[in-house]
């Protein structure tokens, strides 16, 4: 795909150059698609992407994908840590919740799709591995946020998305199956709810695991790579 290549400064190697197995989706949380490139380009700033999608479909990409870029920051998924390491990271643009939110707009979806697909089949990455933010950090951060389509996403076959609600776990279970699925067990549990319902129960972000929320615990827990 096309693609203007904006050069960032901010990378390093690999620590295990063919280990990619992650993507990563952030929102630039910026009041401008300037200001983020601006910011991920500063050295001093010591943040970046490899690509950044713009809201009409444009992508920019910053920084190599055999180079690691720094995006993810403390994290932790399926038992790894230092994400930065291992994944892919894409910046859509999005004021985010600091400023306003507004719903992604489709022309920047179908951009992220069509760069997700290429990243995916180069990288062969499992769709149960592309995740976002607050998913890796849910004690930090709340992007990509609850008005991202990953439903949109799961039926392009680029992420992954419940068919319908199993049998609720017990409230005991929550956090084993949280862990279960990826989040990290030593964040504080209601922060792993959220994040969770940030992206699979976008219309209840509570942090509480009410009867509904913990049936789709369940359902994302029985999906496999």
């Amino acid at each position: 795909m096309d693609f203007a290549d904006y050069p960032s400064p901010n990378f390093n190697e690999r620590p295990l150059a063919n280990l990619i197995d992650m993507i990563v989706l952030h929102y630039t949380g910026m009041q401008s698609a300037e200001a983020a490139l601006e910011r991920m380009c500063d050295p001093v700033a010591k943040v970046s992407a490899h690509y950044m999608v713009d809201e009409d479909g444009g992508v920019f990409r910053l920084v190599a994908e055999e180079k690691r870029a720094w995006h993810a920051g403390k994290s932790f998924w399926q038992g790894a840590t230092n994400i930065n390491d291992r994944s892919i990271g894409i910046e859509i643009v999005n004021p985010g919740h600091e400023f306003g939110y507004p719903p992604f707009p489709k022309s920047q979806m179908a951009g992220l799709h069509n760069l997700l697909q290429e990243v995916i089949r180069r990288h062969e990455i499992p769709a149960t591995r592309v995740i976002g933010h607050s998913d890796i950090a849910p004690d930090r951060k709340r992007d990509p946020g609850e008005l991202f389509d990953w439903r949109g996403l799961a039926a392009a076959g680029l992420a992954i998305w419940p068919d319908r609600a199993k049998d609720p776990i017990a409230p005991v279970d929550v956090t084993k199956t949280l862990a279960d699925i990826g989040y990290d067990p030593r964040v504080p549990t209601a922060d792993a709810i959220r994040a969770f319902q940030r992206r699979f129960v976008p219309h209840a972000v509570s942090g509480k695991a009410d009867l509904a929320t913990r049936g789709i615990i369940a359902a994302v827990a029985a999906i496999k790579s």
